[in-house]
């Protein structure tokens, strides 16, 4: 299998504040990530979620499902109580053809409220993690089962945040937990997307690009700002109009690295012109993959 850039619709509008973009059509979404040139799109709000529906919309756009977030609540249920709801998400992208399902734990999280400080987030108990470690690895093995690896998704304001939380949970976890890196989340939380990328290189299932604008970053740090503040600020956009070093992240990927790499860039598309940013991205990624020993599909 090739590399394929994707690209998530929340460029155009946002799932954790669907004000932002409500007046956007998805249809315009998708015209304007394919003249981009992206191969495919993550789930957003404003998609069908079911395959009758979105199959063909995305083939009149000549587009593929990349995959899709799912909401895990591990930390409250058990796994057959997890297993049965996520049974129509699960049916929706083995549906589209996925090969990853984007995962993560949301019990008390804080990143969908504005009025809640990042330092408020919830932070798992010592005696928690190994119970954690095991249900989440039993939830991937029966995602295996039925043909989709599990992409954990570290991210702001979860138990799963920093670089301390990635390594202590990729160290319980089984082979079966595939790992999502995300730039943008690394780097707020104070991490090394390079060096991660480095260390979990055999691991790395899915990639999320998202590049982080410093100064606002530094305020949003210092102020403990709400994650959605700082996206409201304008902390995060796309790759190359940051500080993030996508050409060292890329260089950590195994040269048979398969699958996708996708620019998802938190934006007010009232601030931030989502066209104009979805071709900055594609321009950049693109430019560096092409670069590498890697097996770029180039859709443009």
């Amino acid at each position: 299998m090739s590399l394929r850039l994707g690209i998530n619709p929340l460029t155009w509008s946002n799932d954790d504040m669907p004000e932002l973009g409500a007046d956007i059509p998805l249809e315009q979404c998708l015209r304007e990530g394919r003249a981009a040139g992206f191969a495919g799109f993550e789930l957003g709000h404003k998609f069908p979620r079911n395959s009758a529906e979105l199959a063909p919309l995305l083939a009149r756009y000549d587009l593929a499902l990349v995959s899709g977030w799912y909401s895990m609540r591990l930390r409250q249920r058990s796994v057959a109580d997890e297993i049965a709801a996520v049974q129509a998400h699960l049916a929706l992208l083995r549906d589209m053809g996925c090969t990853v399902m984007v995962c993560a734990e949301v019990t008390d999280c804080v990143h969908g409220d504005r009025h809640t400080p990042l330092s408020q987030r919830p932070v798992l108990a010592e005696g928690e993690v190994k119970q954690f470690a095991e249900r989440l690895t039993d939830f991937a093995a029966y995602l295996k089962t039925q043909g989709l690896t599990l992409a954990y998704h570290h991210h702001m304001g979860t138990v799963i945040e920093s670089e301390r939380d990635i390594r202590m949970l990729m160290a319980q976890v089984g082979p079966e937990v595939g790992l999502l890196l995300d730039t943008g989340h690394l780097t707020y939380a104070g991490g090394d997307p390079q060096a991660l990328a480095d260390e979990y290189r055999e691991r790395i299932v899915h990639l999320h690009c998202k590049d982080l604008r410093r100064p606002i970053l530094e305020r949003a740090l210092s102020g403990d700002w709400s994650f959605l503040d700082a996206v409201l600020a304008g902390v995060f956009t796309v790759p190359g109009d940051g500080c993030v070093d996508f050409a060292g992240v890329l260089d950590q990927l195994p040269t048979e690295y398969s699958g996708w790499v996708v620019v998802e860039a938190e934006q007010d598309p009232a601030q931030a012109e989502p066209a104009r940013y979805a071709q900055m991205g594609y321009r950049h990624l693109a430019a560096l993959l092409k670069e590498r020993p890697l097996n770029f599909e180039d859709k443009q």
